[in-house]
């Protein structure tokens, strides 16, 4: 049986995380390594957009039990991150 891959949720932070941030972790830990590995940090935000495609019309990802919204710009930064911390690409 495989080992069961770390959980981003769970890295450390670099900020103290809010209930946003740790549930952003948490939906990207849901995707799968191949589709992590999919990510290209070179894409346009348009593209990113697209490719994920649970973003609203406004660039707002769609996630639920936050506090506040996640922008493409907050996405990026955090969804780049995630490879690294799982060993993945």
């Amino acid at each position: 049986m495989p080992a069961e891959r770390p959980r981003f949720e769970e890295a450390p932070y670099r900020e103290t995380p809010d209930e946003t941030s740790v549930n952003l972790r948490a939906y990207f830990d849901g995707f799968s390594d191949g589709g992590l590995a999919e990510y290209t940090p070179g894409w346009s935000d348009g593209e990113v957009i697209v490719w994920d495609d649970n973003f609203r019309k406004n660039g707002v990802l769609i996630l639920v039990c936050c506090d506040r919204d996640v922008d493409i710009r907050e996405y990026r930064e955090v969804i780049e991150q995630a490879p690294r911390f799982l060993g993945i690409g």
